[in-house]
């Protein structure tokens, strides 16, 4: 960075600069002075008072500033300041520099770049344009205080000797002493950082450090190497002092239209009995990872990307916490988007992994591969019959590699429960629906709907799959499925290779929303019908046909008015059913909104889907298995600041006792934020639920003042009465500082095993961070 601005050819706002204007540049420059002297015997031209040169964008103020053609030198003299065009102001006594300012000497210089950061130093000096060297610097990312300009920022570093190239834009310090509120904390004999406005330079990225019981202690050290503007590599040394070494390396490219990564990891591990006996991370010594994603725009409506996990074992990245792959559920996938306007596509092959630390690795491979799921959604542009006409079209293809199936057993209490089968199925829907909108003069809103659809099943399925079937038919038989103690009966499991069938639906939706005001508020009522005619959906009393997409089932205010409330395509709802509620919305003036709806579902006549046995019996204490329903409710509350309210439930149709219900607040009062909530679900036994669900989640951050910040968290298990988990964080942040540290406590709830997690993070702007990764430090945003 050069220290003044090179002069061109002059124009003078007061006077003609003459001789002064034989300089290297080539704009024109403008001078603002007081006084204005001529030497002719020295050779010299000296402007003083109040002088302001302006050149080139850039401009230098001072008191007096000579000129000397013999020596081609410039000195500029008292409270000299220098603002360049980027914004980089330099401060000074005295500047002396050639005409060319490549080569120059500085007194008492102080130094503000664009990026807020400072250099302070005796002396300067500048050579060939690109090199300054600072003798006795200081350097900090830290503003000075206004009230107190003297006093020592929160960090800086002092140097003996600052050298910073302009061509290699490194900053380097020589003899140099790291201060922390003014006390000295380390001194190193010299070290090396990128120049503050480079965002990409080779070189070693600030450590981290951490600590687990079964690795040890950890100390990573990350390398940066800057290959191209838009590809990099960062080669990454963990040492665990239980467990050795683990080398990583990740290449990141990016393109006009997208980017992909690729990470690769591995280590020996040097004491595999420092885990836990039982766990698969103590039968494994060689253990590695290769994981890949990516993401690419191939235009404004397709897009298509991937994330890839392929590793040595089902826990490596989970059990050494590798960056993006360490999640303990994940899902490998590739795909294809495609939207516009009102077409949608999408095709992707997934595997879905489960990351177990189980030596008997149980879970992992009951995980499916789906090759693929495709959905595309089509509506046309043009009204037919007045009226809107979209098709739909499903495909999915499953494979598994195990069957995953739980049978009854009277003696602990379980229950059938057919997760999926052992070798391939698929599944085709083509579907298609009508609707249109009438309006009547008194403002009812009138939506017929017709829509059919049609499936081909079809299933290639191991002995075991068959047999599980059989079995599922026959612990089924029998069982209570609903609070009124009804349970299903005779069931059957008819096992075949295909299967074909479809369903048509005649439906009408009416709608009244009346409006009504007063002098501040204004609110909708609308209250909703609608009845859905349709035959008993084929198979309906079948456990034979394969579910994979639609194995949970919530039935709440949200899925209320659905047609089809199954959370996936291989269950089909059939019989005639009847949806009723109320829909209400205010706007109270000042930013004050409220919504809220309740409503009942009623089966009406057929075969209620909902109380027919499935593979996962997702419809069992569901609400719906019975022909009147339990009813359910949702409300919301904004405020024009911070505060948020929701609640919603589910309630028994006899006795309105509480089935299901959820409360979340969140709310900012001055300095202290709070967040709230709370989950009721009871008991299912049938769909693998055993005892109810009652738990209370509370976070609360309070701004102590403008840097100090404390935050807690916590959830408690009523039932288990356990504090399932709890931590709290001390943070402080300012313009060039930040430091945070968390404690977290986690108690298992089958075992009680109780772990404890501290960590911590420094960071100082423009050098780096070190503690402990951001993935080691939980709740630490208050989440």
């Amino acid at each position: 960075m050069a220290l003044l601005c090179a002069f061109g050819a002059a124009t003078v706002h007061a006077q003609e600069l003459g001789d002064l204007a034989a300089t290297s540049g080539d704009g024109p420059m403008l001078l603002e002075a007081d006084n204005l002297v001529y030497d002719n015997d020295r050779k010299t031209v000296t402007a003083a008072g109040d002088v302001r040169i302006e050149y080139d964008g850039n401009r230098l103020v001072a008191r007096r500033i000579t000129y000397n053609q013999q020596t081609g030198r410039i000195v500029a003299v008292g409270d000299v300041e220098i603002i360049y065009r980027d914004g980089t102001r330099i401060f000074s006594d005295d500047i002396d520099v050639t005409d060319d300012f490549k080569d120059g000497f500085v007194n008492a210089l102080r130094i503000q770049t664009v990026d807020d950061t400072y250099f302070a130093a005796e002396s300067a000096e500048r050579r060939a344009g690109l090199l300054t060297i600072f003798n006795n610097g200081v350097y900090t990312a830290c503003a000075p205080c206004e009230d107190q300009p003297d006093k020592s920022p929160i960090w800086r570093v002092k140097s003996k000797k600052i050298i910073w190239n302009g061509q290699s834009r490194t900053v380097r310090f020589e003899q140099a002493q790291f201060e922390f509120f003014g006390m000295p904390l380390a001194h190193l004999p010299a070290f090396e950082i990128a120049d503050p406005s480079v965002t990409r330079k080779t070189g070693f990225l600030i450590p981290s450090i951490g600590y687990s019981s079964d690795l040890g202690a950890r100390l990573s050290q990350p390398y940066f190497i800057a290959l191209a503007p838009n590809y990099d590599l960062t080669l990454t040394g963990h040492y665990y002092t239980r467990q050795g070494f683990l080398g990583e390396a990740e290449w990141r490219q990016r393109f006009d239209s997208g980017f992909y990564s690729l990470k690769a990891a591995g280590i020996m591990q040097q004491d595999p009995d420092a885990f836990d006996t039982g766990r698969l991370d103590a039968q494994e010594t060689t253990r590695w990872m290769v994981g890949t994603k990516g993401r690419f725009t191939i235009n404004p409506r397709w897009s298509f990307g991937w994330d890839a996990l392929l590793q040595s074992d089902t826990n490596f990245s989970r059990t050494y916490g590798i960056e993006g792959f360490s999640q303990t559920r994940r899902v490998d996938k590739a795909y294809l988007t495609g939207l516009d306007d009102r077409n949608y596509f999408d095709v992707r092959v997934l595997k879905f992994r489960y990351q177990d630390r189980d030596v008997d690795n149980q879970r992992d491979p009951l995980q499916p591969w789906v090759l693929p799921s495709l959905d595309y959604s089509y509506t046309l542009d043009d009204p037919v019959a007045g009226g809107e006409l979209g098709f739909d079209v499903n495909l999915q293809v499953v494979h598994r590699n195990k069957l995953d199936f739980a049978a009854l057993n009277p003696l602990d209490d379980s229950t059938p429960r057919f997760g999926g089968v052992e070798g391939t199925s698929g599944r085709l829907t083509l579907a298609t629906e009508w609707k249109r909108n009438f309006i009547t003069q008194n403002g009812i809103v009138l939506t017929p709907l017709l829509s059919a659809r049609g499936d081909v099943i079809g299933a290639d399925l191991s002995t075991a799959s068959a047999a599980a079937y059989s079995s599922m038919a026959t612990g089924l038989a029998g069982l209570a499925y609903s609070h009124d103690g009804s349970s299903y009966g005779a069931v059957a499991a008819d096992v075949r290779s295909s299967y074909y069938r479809g369903m048509a639906t005649a439906g009408m939706e009416v709608r009244w929303p009346v409006m009504f005001s007063t002098t501040s508020a204004s609110h909708v009522l609308e209250p909703i019908a609608q009845i859905l005619v349709r035959p008993d959906a084929p198979y309906g009393n079948s456990l034979s046909i394969p579910n994979e997409d639609a194995q949970s089932l919530v039935f709440d205010a949200t899925n209320l008015f659905e047609h089809d409330k199954f959370s996936g395509y291989d269950l089909m709802e059939g019989g005639t059913r009847a949806n009723l509620g109320i829909r209400y919305s205010g706007d109270f003036g000042g930013g004050w909104t409220a919504n809220a709806v309740f409503g009942q579902s009623y089966h009406i006549a057929g075969e209620n889907p909902f109380a027919q046995p499935n593979l996962v019996s997702a419809g069992a204490y569901s609400g719906l298995e019975t022909d009147v329903s339990d009813f359910v409710g949702m409300v919301s509350l904004q405020s024009p600041g911070s505060l948020t309210f929701s609640a919603g439930g589910r309630f028994d149709e006899k006795t309105l006792a509480v089935r299901r219900t959820d409360f979340a607040a969140q709310a900012t009062v001055g300095r202290v934020d709070v967040v709230a909530g709370y989950t009721f679900i009871e008991k299912q036994p049938l769909y693998g639920l055993k005892f109810d669900r009652r738990e209370i989640s509370l976070g609360s951050r309070v701004q102590l003042n403008e840097n100090w910040s404390v935050s807690g968290r916590g959830s408690y298990d009523f039932e288990s009465e356990t504090l399932v988990k709890s931590g709290i964080n001390f943070a402080y942040a300012d313009e060039c500082f930040t430091y945070a540290m968390a404690l977290t406590r986690t108690e298992t709830i089958d075992d009680g095993k109780v772990d404890f997690d501290i960590g911590f993070r420094i960071g100082f702007r423009t050098i780096g961070d070190f503690g402990t990764a951001s993935t080691d430090l939980p709740g630490l945003d208050g989440k």
